[in-house]
């Protein structure tokens, strides 16, 4: 029988740093920050100033509860853990919902950047192209994203550094032919052209531009340092917003009218052609065009983990937490995928009602995923020892609480706003759906179990060789009763199996993506050792082995291996079992022509 493959940790601190930096870069800064110049005027900065300490506000809350639990790779966790099933199922689903719609809406983004240079290439032939490249790239390896994304992320982060340096040295006059001038700012009407509340408007649209910190939590968990990661991430994104948000659109409101047409067909684009740059247009597209790929790179990886953690937790088909020899989740990266052609398909064929629903009804959700961190922040802090608390909110719980009403206020804004208020209520029908789906998996696994019946004794003689089936309960004392019992003559050989379940070990509830096949490997053979301790020091001729994480597919192999003419099944009690509510004990006497033995454990210590 063969051990789970584990999840490889294939992301290198350079891989992480890089993604960190790069992640909160997206297509938006490039394209989208030239329209919210349009709308608020030259104060625009003070938008993204104000929406960046939000989320480094959100990010040092999660970074809080990432150090004290390293190991675990999805804040969905922090949610189950402070709040609920409910949380935790909300978080994992909504957020797995926002990237894969932003897979879709990527491809088709970049799509239209390639048209730039091929304008007779249809638009969607390059999205499925794009989708095809970058989900070939997250399936054959993890290192192969990391790398991808190294660089990716590395051309985003020196395209905004190169503007930076050259943006500074035009305004201050360093520069030929030019001497210091910030007169844009106040010459088109002032700094406020459009009324200090024009700078609060702004924020709907300016905080979505900004997700994709928190990924870098994430594949912290693929790291060989996941704590040093996390800190490392979290504690850096305030220099990166301030940086590469706050200081770029600063410059582009120095450099450039905040009125001008120029800026919002492309406000990079017109500030490098307003200082003479050669070739901008070709130049910056090529960068936009990375940004794209990048955000699209870092959703397939985003969303296929998220699967893979909530099928580790029984949230989403078991069948989504296979991985294949190279260490990666194949089953989750191409169930994300497909949702992502799917949008693309939508694109194609009804760009103004599919497509544009899905997109509406994952507009707000992002802001539901943050609410909830940061509503978990304040309930876990209160349940954290001191010790565990090496990276802490600050000013808990005043800022703590501060953010949540911001987010509230950010929502009813949304709804107060016509032209997004559709997002608000799609999103929260998105959210209606996931909870009417958690209750309703919920009664699935709550429902009462078929008694059981055993066969009785084995026709033609006593057992002689005896296949045992257990996870949880191989440790408990009715276990070893039961064992001890078939055969008095000590005659008998016991084979003892037990399936590497992410769930039944407890490992799902503790470890990230890339450690909770390893860690439930490690938990289930301890088990299985100790068991094997008791049977032989009860003189039992006793012998084990690991099974698959399924248990019906675990005792086939058994049975296969071992050729038993008894089997015994050990369960918790039925309002406790999930072997039960699945008829694992039914379906092997269905299976099998040879005795079944249900023995129920209602503790798991061993007696000693």
């Amino acid at each position: 029988m063969n051990a789970p493959v584990e999840l490889k940790k294939g992301l290198k601190q350079r891989h992480l740093t890089m993604i960190a930096m790069g992640g909160v870069i997206g297509a938006g800064l490039f394209v989208g920050s030239g329209k919210v110049i349009a709308k608020a005027g030259p104060g625009a900065f003070l938008t993204y100033a104000i929406t960046g300490v939000l989320i480094i506000l959100v990010m040092r809350m999660l970074g809080e509860m990432a150090t004290a639990n390293p190991s675990t790779g999805s804040f969905a966790d922090y949610a189950r853990q402070a709040l609920g099933g409910w949380a935790g199922f909300s978080v994992g689903w909504l957020y797995w919902y926002f990237w894969v719609i932003v897979i879709g809406f990527e491809a088709v983004a970049g799509a239209g950047v390639l048209q730039y240079w091929l304008p007779n290439v249809p638009l969607w032939l390059m999205s499925l192209i794009l989708m095809t490249l970058m989900t070939a790239t997250n399936l054959f390896s993890v290192s192969s994203f990391g790398e991808f994304e190294f660089w990716f992320a590395g051309i985003k982060v020196a395209a905004i550094v190169i503007f930076l340096v050259l943006g500074t040295l035009y305004v201050i006059g360093a520069w030929p032919n030019r001497s210091f001038d910030v007169s844009n700012l106040t010459a088109q009407g002032g700094f406020f052209p459009l009324g200090g509340g024009a700078i609060v408007s702004g924020i709907v649209v300016v905080i979505f531009s900004m997700v994709g910190a928190e990924v870098a939590t994430i594949a912290a968990a693929e790291s060989p340092d996941p704590g040093r990661s996390i800190a490392k991430a979290t504690n850096s994104v305030i220099f990166r917003i301030a940086i590469f948000f706050v200081g770029s659109i600063f410059l582009l409101a120095v450099i450039l009218p905040w009125n001008s047409a120029d800026l919002t067909a492309s406000p990079y684009v017109s500030a490098f052609k307003a200082m003479g740059i050669p070739y901008a247009d070709h130049i910056m597209n090529a960068v936009v065009l990375t940004a794209v790929l990048s955000c699209l790179n870092s959703g397939l990886y985003t969303s296929s983990r998220m699967l893979f953690v909530l099928a580790a937790r029984r949230e989403a088909p078991v069948a989504l937490m296979t991985v294949n020899k190279r260490g990666v989740p194949m089953a989750a990266i191409l169930g994300s995928s497909v949702v992502g052609f799917l949008c693309v398909i939508a694109a194609a064929i009804s760009p103004d009602q599919v497509f544009l629903f899905l997109l509406n009804s994952s507009g707000a959700i992002i802001l539901f995923v943050y609410l909830l961190i940061a509503i978990s922040q304040i309930v876990l802090r209160r349940r954290t020892s001191p010790e565990k608390l090496t990276v802490k909110m600050w000013g808990f719980p005043v800022l703590s609480i501060i953010v949540v009403v911001a987010i509230l206020l950010v929502l009813l804004q949304m709804g107060l706003q016509a032209d997004v208020r559709i997002q608000l209520i799609l999103s929260l029908a998105a959210w209606a759906l996931v909870l009417v789906l958690y209750f309703a998996t919920r009664s699935l696994r709550n429902r009462a179990p078929v008694e059981a019946v055993d066969k009785g004794p084995a026709a033609g003689g006593p057992a002689t060789r005896v296949l045992v089936l257990a996870n949880e309960t191989v440790e408990g004392a009715e276990l070893m009763d039961e064992l001890t019992s078939i055969d008095q003559a000590r005659s008998a050989s016991y084979f003892v199996c037990v399936p590497a379940n992410p769930i039944d070990t407890g490992q799902a509830m503790h470890r990230g993506a890339a450690f909770v096949w390893q860690a439930t490997t490690e938990a289930a053979q301890a088990r299985l050792n100790r068991t094997l301790d008791q049977l032989r020091t009860a003189n039992l001729d006793a012998d084990g082995a690991l099974g698959d994480y399924r248990p019906l597919r675990a005792l086939a192999d058994a049975v296969e291996q071992f050729h038993p003419d008894r089997l015994v099944i050990c369960t918790l009690p039925e309002d406790r079992s999930a072997w039960l509510r699945y008829d694992v004990v039914d379906r092997a006497r269905e299976a099998y022509d040879i005795p079944v033995t249900h023995v129920v454990v209602q503790s798991t210590t061993v007696s000693a």
